[in-house]
């Protein structure tokens, strides 16, 4: 039977290390992209100091890239948000501020822009 040599151990261990760890990050319900698909937030539709804020899952052809698949409205204005890997919520009007929800990512968009109208943010 051969020895076992520093370099065989070394690999062998590295290996073991990053097997576990691959099955630690992926948990249940989690999907590939990392986010939980059994948590989806749900649509809303109100208005939050006179102006209308709606969410809701977005369509197959949308801007789903950053958003988890979620589409924000501020006045008829898509204000367009992205899910951390944390599940926190950013908006790009409050980007240094993570909330729980997209309504909450709105109604902070709304608190920021004290009134200003939300300009269409540039496809690209």
């Amino acid at each position: 039977m051969p020895q076992l040599s520093r370099r065989r151990a070394l690999t062998a261990a590295a290996a073991l290390a990053t097997a576990a760890g691959v099955q630690t990050v992926a948990a249940p319900g989690a999907s590939a992209a990392g986010h939980d698909d059994h948590h989806s937030p749900a649509s809303f539709d109100e208005v939050y100091k006179g102006r209308r804020i709606q969410g809701r899952p977005a369509s197959v052809g949308g801007h789903q890239h950053h958003g988890g698949g979620y589409a924000v409205f501020i006045d008829g204005v898509e204000l367009h948000v992205m899910r951390n890997a944390d599940g926190t919520w950013i908006s790009v009007v409050s980007h240094y501020d993570p909330v729980p929800t997209p309504r909450a990512a709105a109604r902070a968009a709304v608190d920021e822009l004290r009134g200003a109208a939300l300009l269409p943010f540039p496809a690209n």
